[in-house]
């Protein structure tokens, strides 16, 4: 390119990019929703930096480890949500892209056959040439067959960063992604432990039904016998059986819940009903008491929660989004061309005195496109705000959800705690009674109910020991995940995020 050229070019050059930092946008986005809160009302804070471990474990229940490990393996759903991360992390390194050269190798053959009566042919014989060449005549057709080999490039230069806010904003979708992905996690294991605690307590309601079953059929017997006596009143004698039929009209209910509950096992394991034999004991313990809350939980411990990370990183991709439509505003400055051999002939074609160059360069800038590039701003920027809000809400959500799950649980552990007090008194009392009943100074009647005592007690219990691991268990979704301290986790083992 020669200096007369340069000079014209380098005046529009410079005009063009006056007149971009005149028209250049305010860089500051809308202000983002609130930070997070320092603590929680329900608890003070403690110190020190958390980790979401394999939470699960802090039930201590062999059975439930063996399901979570199984439906980490196989869920479908969790599936699903790698294939989404996935998907997200091409599309940002398909956006980070565009800030780099785009560099094409080339090879052609261009065969152009043409009857000498057309085209450069018919120039020729209108200029009369063959007049000036005596017996020189043209050929009925002009053939012309050139081979290239190329080297193509283009490059825009990113003078406002629009492709580098756009690379950005794919970054913190691709982020966001993956905290989808823990919070698919969160949830289909948080359904899984579910299912598997109201297996637990429904295997355990049922067998002890039948068993109350079995007591009240004695105690109608002694209560029958009693009244053909005249021993007893017939309002016992009904009452007792209205228990019984009551009690066995209860155990319907209770087998059609174990069914769904496991059917709903299934569907999360990726498989079907016969595969819970495996994995499922067949008369399931007493769960272990877990470890209990700590009386001080973090409120940074919420930033674990992977639904506000993703509001984050969300809110951070719409504040890239509008830098990048802000930036469409302004001139762009491309450069485009090709470099490479080319010849008539294949075995001249790599001759370096055949070498070839193509050089362009555009300087564009927006005149008139009936507003859309302003829209695609205001657009961006309202996209922004409603993120604003969504992470202001999630946020909102989260604390209220750990502030109430921490009472739930409070709450919860003091009703286990009145009922086991209870079963205590009720086993005392069986005792009792079978002591007397055993020295004959006291009824079998009366050691039959005190065993139906202990019996329904033991049921209620059963329901709060579920309501218990459940209200734990929202703690944890809570928190998304576990509140143990980093300089904790080398001491505990299968510990992982």
């Amino acid at each position: 390119m020669n200096s007369n050229a340069i000079a014209p070019l380098s005046l529009v050059t410079a005009a063009f990019l006056y007149l971009g930092c005149s028209l250049a946008p305010p860089p500051e986005p809308p202000d983002p929703a609130p930070e997070l809160p320092e603590d929680f009302q329900e608890t003070p804070a403690v110190a020190g930096t958390h980790e979401p471990l394999q939470w699960w474990r802090a039930f201590a229940d062999p059975a439930l480890d063996r399901i979570v490990d199984s439906v980490l393996d196989s869920s479908l759903d969790m599936a699903a949500a790698v294939a989404r991360v996935e998907q997200a992390r091409e599309r940002a390194r398909i956006a980070r892209a565009a800030i780099r050269p785009v560099v094409q190798g080339g090879a052609g053959i261009n065969d152009l056959t043409n009857p000498t009566n057309t085209g450069f042919g018919a120039q020729i014989q209108e200029l009369g040439l063959e007049r000036l060449a005596p017996g020189f005549t043209l050929p009925e057709r002009l053939a012309i067959t050139t081979w290239s080999l190329s080297a193509d490039f283009s490059y825009e230069m990113d003078f406002w960063g629009r492709a580098r806010s756009s690379a950005l904003a794919a970054g913190a979708e691709y982020l966001a992604s993956e905290s989808d992905y823990e919070t698919a996690k969160i949830g289909i294991l948080a359904e899984t432990i579910g299912a598997y605690f109201e297996i637990v307590d429904l295997r355990r309601r049922i067998a002890i039904s039948r068993r109350m079953v079995d007591v009240l059929m004695e105690r109608e017997d002694v209560a029958s016998t009693r009244y053909d006596r005249g021993l007893a009143d017939s309002s016992i004698l009904y009452r007792i059986r209205q228990d019984l039929r009551n009690t066995q009209a209860i155990q319907p209910q209770l087998e059609n819940g174990l069914a769904n509950a496991e059917g709903r096992l299934a569907v999360l394991l990726g498989g079907y009903r016969d595969d819970l034999a495996e994995l499922l004991p067949e008369t399931p313990a007493h769960e272990t008491a877990a470890d209990p809350v700590p009386p001080g939980i973090p409120a940074d411990l919420l930033m674990q929660r992977p639904d506000v990370r993703a509001a984050r990183h969300r809110l951070e991709a719409a504040g890239f989004q509008v830098d990048a439509r802000r930036a469409e505003l302004l001139p762009t400055l491309s450069f485009s061309g090709s470099i490479g051999l080319q010849s008539s002939k294949v075995d001249s074609l790599f001759k370096v005195d055949q070498w070839f160059t193509n050089l362009a360069s555009n300087l564009l800038a927006p005149v008139f496109q009936g507003g859309r590039l302003r829209s695609n701003v205001v657009l961006a920027e309202a996209r922004f705000g409603e993120l604003a809000a969504t992470y202001g809400r999630t946020v909102v959500t989260a604390v209220n959800e750990v502030e109430t799950a921490l009472a739930v649980h409070g709450n919860e552990g003091r009703r286990h705690a009145l009922l086991a007090s209870r079963l205590e008194e009720a086993r005392a009392t069986e005792r009792l009674r079978s002591q007397r009943y055993e020295a004959g100074i006291g009824g079998y009647a009366d050691f039959l109910d005190a065993l139906l005592t202990r019996l329904n007690v033991e049921s209620a219990l059963a329901g709060a020991e579920r309501d218990l691991a459940l209200s734990r268990l929202t703690v944890h979704r809570a928190l998304g995940g576990a509140w143990t301290p980093a300089d904790s986790v080398g001491e505990r083992s299968g510990t992982g995020t």
